[in-house]
């Protein structure tokens, strides 16, 4: 190698180092110049900065209710109850929980939390909102100075403000302001209003460590930690115990007092809710203040934000709903309950709901708890079935029993239907044919059945998904939908299978439009179905309600309507005791839902009856029926509220399917072997003119019994009707009651 090519080397090397020396350099230069750029924008920002007057809007400030007209009221959120305490009356006791539970640096900060802005900016730079590690101070600072809006601009304010507040004014009178103005819920504003809210006690004095240590944890998002939801029992319990543990780092309570005091939250002795809520206008104003939570108004902007909220819920047929669920009722009505819900297809408003007699008296809404659907699900199935490249004249098993996965399933009464098509399996709702379809015929049958129940709007809950695999699914033996979900499923049938979320709040105007809100910009529709499927399942489902099928009361309202019966079978609570020792003696002995779901184009609602404290009880004692079949009452009821409902609105019908979707027969069902003759006559191919209208069947067989009219005389009470002893396992998401005792094979009946 010469001379200058060894020369030549190090040079490169040391170009190469000069490099990386000014990269850094400049990446240096940089680093300090944001730094005093941060500096400089902090400083001038603080400087530039004054502590306003306090916000005379936190003094009261009503946030109204309105029906959807948006000038009938409905009700408000304005509970404001405070009652101001110095710092002197607050026992040192209650300082330290509250300390404990937002901000353990509070005496020593500045005002401020550097995590809590580093978690800001992260929050700010993946486009999210701010939220969280708020100090003591900043918390203040914006109720008594600021907006509750959750922006950029207002978080710098916040910051400045608190920094400037807590080198300028005593920590202690910070304390006491805000342990005078922070937000507890149940309308009580600062400590003395929610020891007398949660605990019927105003003077904290008398409130000692342990509703200290409550009041504390629910501070810190009153909606999160509301002791009336069952699901925040566990997150009450675990932030309850975090509170306790900071007041034992901090010494105010010992080891051995938290022992004690962690085991279980206090009993708590509540007052009772305001009178606003009273009667059936409280299931409405809970929905609805519910869904403001989930669109992100806080508890203080809900409860007295001034905001103008206009609501789905339209006045007139919310009157129906009430009528209807009071007095379409069988005589006997102790512990019996009924939940109505209607929704508009298209749009996913809740126009009308019945939850219960009075919100006062039972929180529990029986339009929204979820029971078993029982046949009301076979109409997922059906369209299931249309996906998967099925004909509504494909045929199957009708006779009963069939044998699924080493069990024998049944029809309600054991009846015998022979080889039937999906038309005439769904208008009479026999079970051993959706077993057929679904279980046998179709690959992977109950994971589609489910795929399209979800589809159609049915919550994605663990005791759906659970059921994936279950050989009786499609007939709904778990908890899956409540009145208000079912409604809005079948709507998305109605709407050309276009899904729309169903909801309750239709507007929102706060003062200054600073958070305006409307239904479109978040409730928008989704194709879910082809329309050619949407279009047939309606056709299915307008069979029900033809002459001889199990909805075929419905015809009283004189116009085209869709529908489906439902019950579901089990063990009522009252017979389980009974039923575990006599080693399963009364499985599928009771009825436990009955449902009638039915829709027009215009409106699509569902009735659901429950029986018992718990809605676990046995309908059967109530109807003079073999069971308590969802074609009966539940229809009645349904028609009591559609007559008015619809009123003298022009009749829109269903669009006719498409005739090349509707495919000649597929023989998908060979019957087995047998020497007996067939107890009914398979029904007929369809024509073969593709104008023409498909068969219907007929309308009766000959193992069917009578369809009941309204003015038939009471007849002696029937055998029960027969039903699988098959159990199921339960899930999370079963109404309340705790005891389930497994879902039989809730079997509907053949023409029910």
């Amino acid at each position: 190698m010469s001379e200058a090519r060894r020369k030549a080397a190090p040079s490169r090397a040391r170009r190469k180092k000069h490099w990386a020396l000014r990269v850094l350099g400049w990446l240096l230069a940089l680093f300090f110049l944001g730094v005093i750029g941060a500096a400089a924008t902090f400083f001038i920002g603080y400087q530039t900065t004054d502590i306003p007057d306090p916000n005379k809007q936190f003094q009261m400030n009503t946030t109204t209710v309105y029906y959807s007209d948006n000038k009938t009221v409905l009700g408000s959120f304005y509970d404001q109850n405070r009652q101001s305490v110095p710092l002197s009356q607050i026992p040192k006791t209650v300082q330290d929980a509250v300390i404990a539970a937002e901000d353990r640096t509070f005496w020593t900060n500045p005002g401020v939390s550097p995590s809590g802005m580093a978690r800001a900016a992260f929050n700010i730079a993946r486009g999210k909102q701010l939220q969280g590690g708020s100090t003591i101070t900043q918390q203040y600072v914006k109720i008594m100075y600021l907006t509750q809006e959750r922006t950029f601009s207002r978080k710098f304010s916040e910051l400045f403000i608190a920094t400037k507040l807590s080198r300028q004014t005593d920590k202690k009178e910070i304390l006491e302001g805000y342990l005078n103005t922070i937000y507890f819920g149940e309308g009580a504003y600062g400590i003395s209003a929610a020891g007398d809210a949660y605990f019927s006690e105003p003077n904290p004095q008398k409130l000692g460590p342990e509703r200290a240590a409550f009041l504390a944890t629910v501070l810190n998002n009153p909606s999160w930690f509301d002791p009336d939801k069952p699901a925040a029992q566990q997150r009450i319990l675990e932030r309850y115990r975090y509170v306790l543990d900071g007041m034992r780092l901090g010494g105010t309570i010992t080891q051995a007092q938290y022992d004690k005091m962690s085991k279980q939250v206090p009993t708590l002795d509540k007052k009772e809710k305001s009178p606003r809520f009273k009667g059936t206008k409280g299931y409405l104003l809970a929905m609805a203040k519910e869904e403001l939570d989930s669109l992100g108004y806080t508890p203080e902007e809900i409860s007295g934000g001034g905001l103008r909220v206009v609501t789905t819920f339209d006045i007139g047929k919310q009157n129906e709903a009430v009528r209807a669920g009071v007095n379409e009722l069988p005589e006997k009505r102790k512990d019996l309950h009924v939940g109505l819900a209607s929704v508009r297809p298209g749009t996913g408003e809740l126009v009308a709901m019945y939850g219960g007699p009075d919100f006062l008296k039972s929180e529990l809404n029986w339009a929204r708890l979820r029971a078993r659907p029982g046949s009301s699900f076979k109409p997922f199935a059906v369209a299931a079935a249309l996906k998967d490249g099925r004909s509504l004249y494909d045929t199957f098993q009708g006779d009963s029993p069939i044998e699924v996965q080493g069990k024998e399933l049944n029809n309600e009464f054991d009846n015998d239907y022979g080889e039937v098509d999906l038309m005439k399996a769904t208008k009479l709702s026999i079970n051993t044919a959706f077993y057929d379809l679904v279980d046998k015929q179709m690959e992977d049958g109950p994971n589609k059945l489910v795929d399209a129940a979800e589809a159609a709007g049915i919550p994605k809950t663990t005791a759906l998904e659970n059921d994936r695999n279950n050989p009786s699914t499609v007939l709904g033996p778990n908890a899956y939908a409540s009145p208000i979900d079912m409604a809005n499923a079948y709507a998305t049938f109605a709407a050309g299978g276009m899904y729309t979320p169903v909801h309750t709040i239709k507007s929102v105007k706060s003062p200054g439009n600073a958070k305006n809100f409307k239904q479109e910009d978040k409730y928008k529709p989704e194709r879910k179905f082809d329309k050619v499927i949407a279009d047939q399942v309606n056709l299915a489902l307008k069979g029900v309600t033809e002459d001889g099928g199990s909805g075929e009361r419905a015809q009283k309202l004189d116009r085209e309507v869709a529908g489906k019966t439902g019950t579901a079978g089990g063990v009522a609570v009252e017979h389980r005791a009974a039923n575990a020792k006599c080693d399963g003696c009364k499985d599928g002995d009771d009825t436990l839902t009955s449902w009638w779901t039915g829709y027009t184009p215009q409106l699509s609602t569902s009735v659901l009856y429950r029986a018992g404290k718990t809605g676990e009880g046995d309908l059967d004692p109530f109807s003079d029926d073999k069971a308590f079949f969802g074609g009966n009452w539940p229809l009645k009821t349904w028609l009591a509220y559609m007559e008015p409902a619809l009123g003298s609105s022009e009749e829109v019908k269903f669009d006719e399917p498409d005739p090349d979707a509707l495919n000649s027969p597929t023989p998908t069902y060979t019957p087995p072997p047998t020497t007996e003759t067939p107890t009914n006559t398979p029904t007929s191919p369809p024509p073969s003119t593709p104008n023409s209208p498909p068969p219907s069947s007929p309308p009766s067989t000959p193992n069917s019994p009578p369809p009941s009219t309204p003015n038939d005389p009471k007849p002696s009470k029937p055998t029960k009707p027969t039903r699988p002893p098959i159990t199921f396992p339960t899930g999370p998401n079963d109404p309340p009651g705790g005891e389930e005792g497994g879902a039989e094979d809730p079997g509907d009946g053949s023409n029910q």
